[in-house]
């Protein structure tokens, strides 16, 4: 029996990897609830073309273009309807020099639209869902750590009050390692980061970090010694530097075949970790909420707030089915 879902679909274009999530809108009484029924992820890793030459290869422009295509093929198959997906490019493709040039190569052969957002916009798609994790009376720094930026939100009584982008990420701090530079050869830009941070956070009295990003998830996965069954994942700024340690005395070989890291993950969860672990070190907090939610977890919520009247257009046909008598945010289920 056939029980039809509406569908929506969010495509993240990142520095490192490209990731598809689709999701079913759920309704029932005055609640709805997104639940994920697909994803995908695919370490394209644009950032390695973009950072070290300022442009995007062919041979990385057909892969590109061939992943798109399959995403399109798995959204036609899930049914997804052709406005209810978001495509968002970040870092390496505003980064690119042909980035506009590839945007319009794959509208002309997929007619699929990417947008290349800047790292405000980003921000405030994540802002979507962390705002909906924090307490009242407490105040938080945000941490988004991706491959080509870095983002930082505060949080001041669950109203954001400041936010900054640094073109500062996992890839990019990777690639300056292994041509045998140090944190000394972009000095001028993790110094103005240092003192955002310092600054916004002894202003607003930040006790509380909260982490997104592929890395600091699997970092909290690391280090977990027990299967964690509470409700607020946490992890101590302690914690994830033994981590680190740790793997920064593994070989890359040893990540991959003992720690069981992807490939595309172990060659850049060090770099980034230590982002992480020297913002919390700047507003001197202890403790990270990592909620494992992103970038993706925000365009499917502006979807659904943008398709909002549609749905409950859908719903007010269906027997039984009360409308609500305001818009909500949904709950993201597994």
């Amino acid at each position: 029996m056939e029980y039809p879902l509406l569908k929506l679909a969010a495509i993240d274009i990142g520095s490192n990897a490209v990731r598809c999530q689709i999701s079913a809108v759920l309704h029932y009484g005055d609640r709805y609830r997104l639940k994920r029924v697909e994803y995908v992820r695919y370490p394209l890793r644009l950032g390695e073309d973009v950072f070290a030459t300022g442009q995007i290869s062919e041979k990385k422009q057909a892969k590109f273009i061939k992943f798109l295509h399959a995403l399109k093929l798995l959204m036609e198959v899930h049914d997804v309807a052709p406005n209810h997906y978001l495509i968002c490019a970040t870092s390496a493709m505003r980064t690119a020099q042909n980035g506009p040039a590839v945007a319009a190569r794959i509208q002309q052969e997929l007619g699929m639209t990417v947008q290349v957002i800047d790292g405000q916009d980003e921000a405030s798609y994540i802002n979507r869902v962390i705002e909906n994790l924090l307490e009242d009376k407490k105040h938080y720094l945000h941490i988004d750590v991706g491959g080509g930026s870095t983002e930082f939100n505060i949080y001041h009584n669950r109203r954001k009050v400041a936010s900054q982008s640094f073109e500062v990420g996992s890839i990019r701090r990777m690639q300056q390692e292994e041509a045998g530079l140090s944190t000394e050869a972009m000095r001028e830009t993790w110094q103005r980061m240092e003192e955002w941070v310092s600054e916004n956070a002894r202003r607003y009295h930040v006790s509380r970090a909260i982490g997104t990003g592929g890395n600091i998830n699997k970092l909290y996965s690391m280090a977990q010694t027990a299967p964690d069954k509470a409700a607020e994942k946490a992890i101590t700024r302690k914690r994830i530097a033994t981590t680190l340690d740790q793997l920064t005395s593994m070989t890359m070989e040893e990540r991959v075949n003992v720690a069981l890291l992807n490939p595309d993950r172990a060659d850049v969860i060090v770099p980034a970790g230590h982002i992480y672990l020297s913002a919390m070190e700047w507003a001197n907090v202890h403790q990270m909420l990592v909620p494992d939610v992103g970038l993706k977890d925000g365009m499917l919520q502006a979807l659904f707030q943008d398709h909002f009247d549609e749905f409950r257009a859908a719903d007010d046909h269906k027997p039984g089915c009360p409308k609500p008598a305001v818009q909500s945010r949904p709950t993201e289920v597994e």
